[in-house]
C-alpha cells in the first residue's frame, strides 16, 4: 500500500459498527441467511476486495461451501470471507465439516485445516497479496490418521494473548478438544468479551480460555506495522469475523451471533 489511509478508513468503519447499540437485544442473530452471501465480503490473496475468485465461496442447501473445483493450481490464493460488520462482545456459534482433499500445491499444514478468524483487521485494509488478516483464529482441524489432532486451538497471525496473566507469543495454543473425523459436523462456540477474555467451546464443552487478545508489536506471522501506523492500539477489543479458505474444501452452516453486554 502507498499510504495507511485505507487502513484508517477501515478502522473507523469498524469502530462505528462495533458500537454498544449492537449489544442491546441479547437475541441470536443469523449472520448467514442460508441463501446467498449477503452481509459477507470475500478477499482472496492476489485478487481485489469483493472478487470471489474461481467461485471459491458458494451457497448450496443452507451451507457456505469452500470449493477449489475451478482452480488450476492453488498458488497461494488464501481466502477469507468477512462479515461486513465488526463485533466486540458476543457469542458466535456455527458448524463445520471438511469435504474432499486439499489442493496439491497448498502447504502441508492446510490438510483438513480451516477456521474462523475474529477481531480481524478490516478487509479494506489488507494488501493485495496479503495472505492472512491480522486477527485471532478459532482453528478447525480433523484426523489425518497420524494420532491426536484436537480442533479448537487458537492461532495468532500478527497477534498475542495472555493466559493466567502471562503473555503468550507462540503462534498456536492447543485446546483440550477431541480429534474428529473429516466428515463429522462439529459444533463450535466462540465467546468473545472485547479485549478481556475469550472462550472456545466444541460440541458444548469448554476446550480453551485465554485473556487480553492484542496486536503483536513484533508482527510475527503477519505484520502489524501498518495498523500501528494508522493509529491502532495494542489491545484488540473488536474486529471482523472471517471464514477461512486456505486450500482445503470445507463447509460452514448455522452461523449465528448473540450480542453480549460490553
Amino acid at each position: 500500500m502507498k499510504s495507511a489511509s485505507p487502513i484508517l478508513a477501515g478502522l473507523l468503519i469498524s469502530s462505528v459498527f462495533s458500537s454498544p447499540a449492537l449489544a442491546a437485544e441479547h437475541e441470536w442473530v443469523k449472520l448467514f441467511n442460508g441463501k446467498d452471501l449477503s452481509g459477507w465480503t470475500p478477499k482472496i490473496t492476489g485478487h481485489p476486495l469483493g472478487e470471489n475468485a474461481h467461485d471459491t465461496f458458494s451457497v448450496d442447501d443452507g451451507i457456505i461451501k469452500v470449493s477449489y473445483d475451478k482452480y488450476g493450481k492453488f498458488e497461494g490464493q488464501f481466502g477469507h470471507l468477512y462479515t461486513n460488520l465488526s463485533y466486540s462482545h458476543y457469542i458466535l456459534r456455527m458448524e463445520y465439516r471438511f469435504d474432499g482433499k486439499m489442493m496439491a500445491d497448498a502447504p502441508n499444514y492446510v490438510n483438513l485445516n480451516s477456521g474462523v478468524m475474529y477481531h480481524s483487521q478490516p478487509p479494506q485494509s489488507l494488501g493485495l497479496k496479503q495472505p492472512f488478516p491480522v486477527s485471532l483464529e478459532f482453528q478447525f482441524l480433523a484426523d489425518e490418521g497420524k494420532g491426536k489432532r484436537p480442533t479448537g486451538n487458537v492461532c495468532t497471525p500478527g497477534t498475542n494473548l495472555e493466559i493466567d496473566g502471562k503473555l503468550v507469543t507462540q503462534h498456536i495454543v492447543e485446546s483440550t478438544a477431541p480429534t474428529f473425523q473429516p466428515g463429522d459436523w462439529v459444533k463450535i462456540e466462540l465467546e468473545v468479551r472485547g479485549d478481556k477474555e475469550v472462550i472456545h467451546r466444541v460440541n458444548g464443552q469448554e476446550v480453551l480460555r485465554y485473556q487480553k487478545p492484542q496486536l503483536d508489536p513484533e508482527g510475527r506471522i503477519e505484520s502489524s506495522k501498518e495498523l500501528y501506523a494508522a493509529g491502532a492500539i495494542t489491545p484488540l477489543a473488536f474486529g471482523h469475523i472471517a471464514l477461512q479458505a486456505e486450500g482445503q474444501p470445507v463447509w460452514f452452516r448455522n452461523i449465528e451471533l448473540k450480542p453480549l453486554d460490553p
